[in-house]
């Protein structure tokens, strides 16, 4: 492997995590291949994950706190995106690799090791991860809300060529879809890693609700996928929740959005890409 002459940057957004920020930290210290640094950005939490970082920090001089304070407005993609900016500043170019990482996962001791290793074997390699799992009863499980070739949002790891070629991250919904989307758009590679499990000490959408179902509708227009590829996903999203009104819920905000003139993340050459690329997979599968 490459020397590692190669930084890495992580920015972790963080708001009320004193449940799992120090068992996180922990297990990025104990990495073989430790980050250069990584910015916790507590955004405006009520709890004691500050005090707790600025505690860890004092033994472990890479990681570095920020505080942040926000407003306890409810924007789902776009609040996140904002902490991870604040965190990320203006020196970014300075390293080679830039990461967005959750507050609740445990990763294993060689993550940083193999996931650089597999940028350096393969060169047009842009965003890579390892793939996240949930206990249930005892035991971890895959956490099966996407496929094992999607880099899920808690542990986005980019190339500074890509990161800086799809504009960074877009505060929208759907965000950590557009990124990997926009990624293949420029030339690069998605890439996954399944011999690297990633604890998630907080399971994605737990009680899926009618709520969460129009934020996907609002990211289904955001990312220009267009009705017809709108409903496929949003029925699928009903099969996969065992919700029928699910799919009426998403499409509702689809239409709402769709009448607002609402601003899309994705300009009009984006967006045709991204349809063009859901239908190949569609068909795919099919055939």
């Amino acid at each position: 492997m490459k020397e590692d002459a190669d930084r890495i940057l992580i920015v972790m957004p963080a708001h009320n995590e004193e449940a799992h920020i120090i068992q996180c930290l922990e297990s990025f210290a104990n990495q073989t291949r430790i980050p250069d640094e990584i910015r916790v950005v507590n955004d405006n939490s009520s709890d004691q994950t500050g005090a707790l970082v600025a505690e860890f920090a004092k033994n472990n001089p890479w990681i570095n706190l920020i505080n942040r304070t926000s407003s306890g407005e409810h924007l789902p993609g776009a609040k996140v995106v904002q902490a991870f900016r604040e965190g990320l500043g203006t020196d970014w170019s300075s390293f080679d690799f830039i990461g967005k990482f959750d507050a609740d996962i445990l990763l294993p001791p060689d993550y940083f090791e193999k996931i650089q290793d597999t940028f350096f074997k393969n060169p047009k390699t842009g965003v890579c991860s390892g793939l996240l799992y949930i206990e249930k009863e005892g035991q971890w499980i895959y956490e099966a809300i996407s496929s094992t070739e999607h880099v899920r949002g808690p542990v986005k790891l980019y190339s500074k060529a890509c990161f800086s070629s799809i504009g960074g991250l877009r505060p929208f919904i759907g965000w950590d879809t557009a990124d990997v989307l926009l990624a293949r758009y420029r030339g690069f590679e998605v890439r996954t890693q399944p011999s690297l499990k990633v604890k998630h000490l907080r399971p994605t959408g737990s009680g899926y609700s009618t709520q969460n179902a129009e934020f996907q509708g609002k990211a289904f227009y955001h990312l220009n996928y267009g009705w017809l590829l709108s409903l496929i996903a949003a029925g699928k999203m009903g099969v996969q929740r065992r919700k029928s009104t699910l799919p009426w819920y998403a499409m509702k905000a689809y239409l709402q959005s769709y009448r607002a003139k609402a601003p899309r993340m994705l300009d009009t050459a984006e967006g045709r890409f991204v349809r063009r690329w859901r239908w190949k997979q569609i068909l795919g599968r099919l055939l």
